[in-house]
């Protein structure tokens, strides 16, 4: 079908496939492909199966190959694919991937945690993704950042994603999940002041899971509506969109 040869994905471990959502990509009939594989270790993080190496190995892994032969099959029907994980710019593979499916006439939307800005401008620059969703962990220093993602972490390459992002020219938004046990309000107005001036930023109700990577995060409650509702009017002059999710 649309003669299009098939390529195959030697390194790409894939370890969840959506058929269908209407609002991951915004306005855009999408399915969502979860890759395998982290280099955070967030402790509010809700998806360990697609972090934790032992974990990884217990799930099993889907077919790059099947999913494109999906995609192939519901061309006209579906408009986007969501990339996310885990962290999709871990995987090598990711360029090939995204070029099959662009190739179908999909949009592309990337969620990522911003540590590989060269791929991540690889992929703007290539055409290859048409929507950029970066999560946002901490203020943008090392010491808060490691605290928030579990791990050391090249704040210089953080901020470099950011930069990319917003001088990329396709649509993109950040993001941040925040707990109250982790983020204070002078935290979540520094990530804001870090990113901004930008297009859009959403603040994330945490929401307790089960297996979280940090049990003990189990019993925190979120923040109240009304005190988000506070900082979101504090932050947004920075965005043209600045909402709570």
């Amino acid at each position: 079908m649309c003669g299009i040869k098939p390529h195959t994905f030697t390194i790409m471990i894939i370890g969840g496939f959506q058929k269908f959502t209407l609002i991951d990509y915004p306005g855009k009939l999408s399915c969502i492909v979860f890759f395998s594989g982290c280099n955070f270790r967030c402790p509010f993080c809700y998806s360990s199966e697609l972090v934790l190496p032992e974990k990884i190995k217990q799930q099993p892994q889907l077919s790059s190959e099947k999913i494109i032969d999906y995609l192939k099959s519901r061309i006209g029907m579906l408009e986007g694919v969501v990339l996310c994980g885990g962290e999709p710019t871990l995987n090598p593979d990711l360029k090939a991937f995204c070029l099959e499916v662009k190739k179908m006439g999909y949009d592309i939307k990337l969620d990522t945690n911003g540590t590989n800005p060269s791929m991540l401008k690889e992929l703007i620059e290539k055409d290859l993704i048409d929507y950029v969703a970066m999560d946002i962990k901490a203020p943008l220093t090392a010491d808060k950042y490691k605290k928030v993602a579990g791990v050391e972490v090249d704040i210089r390459k953080i901020k470099e994603s950011i930069e990319i992002i917003k001088s990329s020219g396709i649509d993109y938004e950040f993001r941040s999940t925040i707990v109250p046990t982790i983020h204070s309000e002078e935290d979540i107005i520094f990530m804001a002041s870090g990113i901004g001036p930008a297009k859009k930023y959403f603040l994330q109700q945490f929401v307790s899971e089960k297996d979280l990577l940090d049990d003990s995060l189990k019993d925190v409650k979120p923040f109240t509506y009304e005190r988000i509702e506070n900082i979101v009017s504090k932050i947004s002059p920075l965005f043209e969109v600045c909402r709570i999710r």
